[in-house]
């Protein structure tokens, strides 16, 4: 299904970030009394989510807030929101923690504190599953192996809709999950492909591998290509020293 309605007892505030990286923006959820993703520090963003707490939260009253991860575009609004509501507490949990209504399942790969949050057959996915396009994994910070494992590990729940940290509601996320695992390993093949017909420098290898990305994505794309290396590396599938060389900026010549 692709209708973008919110399941039950879910409301959606987007903030006004919109860019090529946040789609339309970040999209901030409020549970009950709890909150997911605040977002950025964006006063009037803050406020409506704030009220949103007031309309629906029994009694009006914000219990906590509860973070996907910690990048800004996710996390900077935590502090001023905590504190304007009476500083409830903010809390990113590890592997398996309850926090309110959720559980947290640990899926590293865009960042390695990320976790997504289970509430009952509903998941919020962060950044490891958007609404619409692809996640941007940087290698150092971000791993690709670790971000396959964290997509086959959300592939084996039982799930209804997905939540993404930007992006429409997925009402098929297994299908949704399936097309992230086959975009992820397509790149790969293109890329092994390309080194094997003899592609050693950054422009020959985005070429091959990301032809169809826009001007705009393609320095984000040069970092995902780091990753994508990095776990070639990993598994001996790599030409000797091209890592390092691609790190070095050696390969732009």
């Amino acid at each position: 299904m692709s209708e973008d309605r919110a399941p039950p007892g879910v409301v959606r505030v987007r903030a006004p970030n919109p860019s090529p990286l946040t789609l339309d923006g970040t999209n901030t959820y409020v549970v009950g009394g709890w909150v997911v993703d605040p977002g950025p520090d964006d006063r009037g963003h803050l406020d409506r989510v704030s009220d949103t707490v007031s309309d629906t939260a029994s009694g009006g009253a914000l219990e906590g807030i509860v973070l996907t991860h910690s990048h800004p575009d996710h996390a900077e609004g935590a502090a001023a929101l905590a504190e304007r509501r009476g500083g409830v507490g903010v809390v990113r949990p590890a592997e398996g923690e309850e926090v309110g209504p959720f559980r947290a399942l640990a899926t590293p790969g865009h960042a390695p504190d990320h976790v997504c949050l289970l509430f009952g057959r509903v998941l919020f996915s962060g950044d490891t599953v958007l609404g619409e396009g692809s996640v941007f994994i940087a290698a150092g910070e971000g791993s690709m192996s670790a971000y396959l494992a964290s997509l086959r590990r959300l592939g084996e729940l039982e799930l209804d809709v997905l939540c993404p940290g930007h992006g429409p509601f997925v009402w098929a996320p297994h299908e949704k999950i399936d097309e992230y695992l086959a975009h992820r390993l397509e790149r790969e093949r293109r890329l092994v492909e390309a080194l094997a017909a003899g592609a050693r420098t950054r422009a020959e290898m985005l070429d091959a591998a990301w032809s169809e990305v826009p001007a705009a994505l393609r320095p984000a794309a040069a970092l995902t290509l780091e990753a994508h290396l990095e776990r070639l590396s990993e598994e001996a599938r790599l030409p000797a020293g091209l890592l390092e060389r691609h790190r070095t900026g050696a390969d732009r010549a």
